[in-house]
């Protein structure tokens, strides 16, 4: 019984159960008449306030009240986060908590403590994550991430991904960022395989592999893929893998230009990476029309056959 508001409700409550005066209940409760007197007044621009909040946690139920005022902020509203904040407990918003097993870092030479990203396009990480559609069948998504600007360059999702797929996904962020000093990985089937280390090594990149057992050395991964796993794949039943083609790379896109970022001060990836000059001509000329989506054209080593899987690389993922 601190605040003003719930002295006023007590104040009230004396007053209608025992049957005081107000001057002698305000007395007891320490309470002013004037405070218990005032009656607020609304804001002229709460509402709409207010309305685009319940917009935003609706579309993201996971998000955090500092994560929704980065995002009214980018809308236009001129308003603190201790406003936002009061606003949130008023409307009884609330992202159920999460407990989660702490292991130690290590020291692992090629994990993300010793080696890190010291620019863009130092280092890249990508590793698999899986989902299904609704019938049971399998999806496996490849996810490749730059570790100093957070971007998600790409999520290719197919129902199996060889070594060779692999590669032609490379190539393209290859050929439209350029090759990377470092790729960082787990020790998967796909990763350690004799071609695709063959063709990294003639790429000019450095692999780094992570230990067996040891997903926290590939910390940046492994946080993108709970973030994908929370704000997506557990809300989303795919009817089909072209379905999952389309809703992934939406997410992809969102992701990388509309959501706030807390590791980069709140700014989104593809602004962050913007304020860098990472970006190339290429994704840049991409970031000026985020509705339109271009598919890349494939290279001409791919054969007709395998054409249909590779649209999924976004020219506007920046």
């Amino acid at each position: 019984m601190v605040s003003p508001a719930r002295r006023r409700e007590a104040v009230s409550q004396a007053q209608t159960t025992i049957t005081v005066s107000e001057r002698r209940a305000c007395q007891v409760m320490d309470q002013p008449r004037s405070t218990q007197r005032y009656v607020g007044r609304p804001r002229d621009d709460e509402k709409p306030l207010v309305q685009r909040m319940h917009e935003h946690v609706r579309r993201h139920p996971r998000y955090g009240y500092r994560r929704v005022w980065a995002l009214l902020r980018s809308d236009g509203f001129r308003v603190n986060m201790k406003r936002v904040y009061r606003l949130w407990r008023k409307e009884g918003f609330r992202v159920p908590k999460k407990q989660h097993k702490k292991r130690r870092l290590g020291t692992a030479a090629n994990g993300c403590v010793r080696h890190s990203a010291e620019h863009p396009k130092h280092v890249w990480c990508y590793d698999f994550i899986s989902d299904q559609t609704i019938d049971g069948r399998t999806l496996k998504l490849l996810c490749i991430e730059d570790e100093y600007t957070r971007e998600c360059l790409a999520i290719e999702v197919e129902r199996s991904i060889t070594s060779r797929e692999v590669i032609e996904t490379l190539r393209y962020l290859f050929e439209l960022r350029g090759a990377p000093e470092h790729i960082r990985s787990d020790n998967g089937p796909e990763f350690i395989a004799t071609a695709l280390r063959r063709w990294l090594a003639e790429s000019g990149v450095k692999t780094l592999y992570i230990e067996p057992g040891s997903p926290w050395q590939n910390a940046y991964g492994e946080s993108f893929h709970s973030r994908l796993r929370d704000e997506l794949l557990n809300g989303e039943l795919f009817g089909s893998l072209r379905e999952a083609k389309v809703v992934v790379e939406d997410h992809r896109l969102e992701y990388n230009h509309r959501r706030p970022h807390s590791a980069l001060g709140y700014q989104t990836p593809a602004a962050y990476a913007a304020s860098l000059g990472a970006t190339s001509s290429a994704s840049r000329a991409g970031s000026a029309s985020f509705a339109t989506l271009t598919p890349l054209r494939p290279p001409a080593e791919v054969k007709a056959g395998q054409q249909s899987r590779l649209p999924t690389l976004i020219n506007t993922g920046t």
